[in-house]
């Protein structure tokens, strides 16, 4: 197993592995020009030359972070795939000099697991939110807020 940056021979398979979830209302569905924008801030997982999982950390305000699109190969799921991903980008946010890690999930036992802690939503910053309003679920979110202190 390789854990790398993404490059962009790697959209097409990760918007796959993301939005095969998204279409099963697991995760938000991502464009592909968002994935394009954003490259730089995603790691993956690849095996025998297929991305296996991937995620990304997105900057968002003064010292914080957010843990964002993870999604592991369905036959991969419980192997320490994703578990690895979210250490590596915790490391990066550390090094970065981040003091508040979040996710907005609907798997909240894999993020208590990794010692995020359930929080109202209302209680995060409110930049965490800025993007939102672009999100079809908006105002309505049903995702769930985890939050970690670095």
């Amino acid at each position: 197993m390789i854990f790398r940056k993404a490059k962009f021979s790697d959209v097409e398979d990760i918007l796959k592995l993301i939005n095969d979830y998204a279409e099963q209302g697991l995760m938000l569905a991502r464009a592909r020009n968002t994935l394009y924008e954003g490259l730089r801030e995603f790691i993956l997982a690849e095996e025998d030359g297929k991305v296996v999982g991937v995620a990304a950390l997105h900057l968002v305000w003064d010292e914080l972070g957010e843990i964002r699109a993870l999604a592991v190969h369905p036959g991969k799921i419980k192997t320490g795939v994703g578990r690895e991903i979210v250490n590596r980008l915790t490391e990066e946010a550390r090094a970065l000099g981040v003091k508040t890690l979040f996710a907005l999930t609907y798997q909240p036992g894999f993020f208590a697991r990794l010692d995020f802690k359930e929080v109202p939503k209302e209680s995060v910053p409110h930049k965490m939110w800025k993007e939102c309003i672009n999100c079809p679920k908006f105002p309505n979110c049903d995702e769930i807020a985890m939050v970690k202190e670095l």
